[in-house]
């Protein structure tokens, strides 16, 4: 059987810091993706391969790890950002299955890991993400959901013709409900945090397009690199302010 720890988990404790920091790796995920992809004209495939790896090994220090480590886990997040950048952009261009069907698709799997999840677990709260197993699910979760929202962000901003900026008030709007709905009703809190991890990522993804697209699409022309390093800095300026705690288990 798996020790668990009975005080803390080896992810963050939800915060306004821990919002703040994830929209802005999922930008970094858009913006770190297309520099491989198209400015490094690795192509999709080959950009999907690379960051595989590092999600792979990222996420597997992440698990064997004894201990929350914020820098670690934000890298494992980053990972999974980047990957699912260039993996759904693959499956929605390359592949020709288009955002809608890159988007229903991945969708389905992302049901399905947080379904099998809780099966297997009794729950899909990160308060219970204590264990080897619950970490895994937890990750291929977030997995699922960060390619999903990257074919989200693009299928709103460029098949439904709403623009970069159209979009990001739209994904800026629903995190808003979520954020009323988790003060001023009683929904389940577990619902709400993946509803708002998962609106994150289309968010960082049109804003991550508006800032590196060329000005006759509707970005700000910015190059990718200079855009992903100013978003890395921002993220350790955060991290460096914010102290980050690792959340409380619960059983």
């Amino acid at each position: 059987m798996e020790k668990l720890n009975n005080a803390v988990a080896k992810v963050p404790e939800v915060t306004l810091a821990f919002w703040i920091i994830k929209i802005a790796a999922t930008t970094l995920g858009e913006t770190g993706g297309d520099a491989a992809s198209m400015s490094m004209s690795l192509g999709y495939l080959v950009s999907t391969l690379i960051f595989g790896v590092i999600f792979l090994v990222a996420v597997t220090a992440q698990i064997k790890a004894d201990r929350f480590n914020p820098v670690l886990y934000w890298i494992t997040i980053i990972a999974t950002t980047t990957v699912g950048t260039t993996l759904a952009d693959f499956a929605d261009r390359s592949l020709g299955i288009g955002y809608a069907g890159g988007s229903a698709l991945l969708l389905g799997l992302l049901l399905a890991s947080l379904l099998v999840w809780y099966r297997t677990m009794g729950s899909v709260s990160v308060t219970t993400v204590s264990s080897s197993k619950a970490e895994m699910f937890y990750w291929v979760t977030i997995m699922f959901s960060q390619t999903l929202g990257t074919a989200l962000g693009d299928w709103t901003a460029d098949t439904e013709g709403l623009g970069y900026a159209g979009a990001a008030l739209i994904y800026g709007g629903l995190l808003l409900a979520i954020v009323i709905a988790h003060y001023a009703t009683r929904m389940p809190r577990t619902l709400l945090f993946w509803a708002a991890f998962i609106l994150t990522r289309p968010l960082g993804a049109v804003v991550g397009d508006f800032l590196d697209k060329p000005i006759a699409n509707g970005g700000l022309a910015m190059s990718r690199y200079g855009a992903s390093i100013a978003l890395v800095l921002f993220i350790l300026v955060c991290g460096t302010l914010f102290r980050q705690r690792p959340a409380k288990v619960s059983h």
